[in-house]
């Protein structure tokens, strides 16, 4: 004979024998009962300790560990956003110092740029007037020779005229004296 088919002959000789005397399920026999209630009680109190005694107490810890490391985490979070409050603040009072020394370095440039061009202005203008002067004193200079000439040749163009036209003998110096008395009524 084959294991198998020894096996297969144990089975249905089990079956036989309690499947046939009873005819209920085994846990819900009454016979059974008190042996399930002392396992049961022996399993319960057996897991109550185990889970009282070294279950629990390690899920605890954990729960307080996870508590004080998020509550670390918290305070770490707001020392950090009170150092980023601060940082931004000192930032902007950086920034706006520095903004205010930009403006006052603008307005002492610009200062600085209008004296000077306020001093060039004055010497270019002091130049020009020298200048202005020289031109007015050349061509007063340009006129009185230009005047001495218009008479020299206006006391000459008289004399001859008078010469020729009225049969006159006339000097160039008399027409010359004659003109200058003109000249000044």
């Amino acid at each position: 004979m084959t294991l198998i088919s020894m096996m297969s002959l144990a089975v249905a000789a089990a079956d036989e024998v309690h499947g046939e005397e009873a005819g209920t399920f085994p846990p819900f026999d009454p016979t059974y009962f008190a042996s399930q209630i002392f396992w049961l009680m022996i399993s319960f109190a057996a897991l109550y300790l185990l889970m009282s005694r070294w279950i629990l107490p390690r899920i605890g810890g954990v729960i307080e560990e996870r508590r004080d490391r998020i509550a670390d985490d918290l305070d770490v979070a707001q020392q950090i956003k009170t150092d980023a409050e601060e940082t931004r603040a000192a930032y902007e009072k950086s920034l706006a110092d520095a903004r205010a020394r930009a403006h006052s370095l603008a307005a002492d440039a610009k200062a600085e740029v209008d004296r000077e061009i306020a001093e060039e202005t004055a010497e270019v203008d002091a130049e020009i007037a020298a200048k202005s002067a020289e031109a007015e004193m050349a061509l007063a200079e340009a006129r009185e020779k230009a005047l001495a000439e218009v008479r020299t040749i206006a006391a000459g163009s008289a004399a001859e005229a008078a010469n020729r036209l009225a049969a006159l003998s006339v000097s160039e110096s008399d027409a010359a004296k004659a003109i200058a008395a003109m000249d000044k009524d």
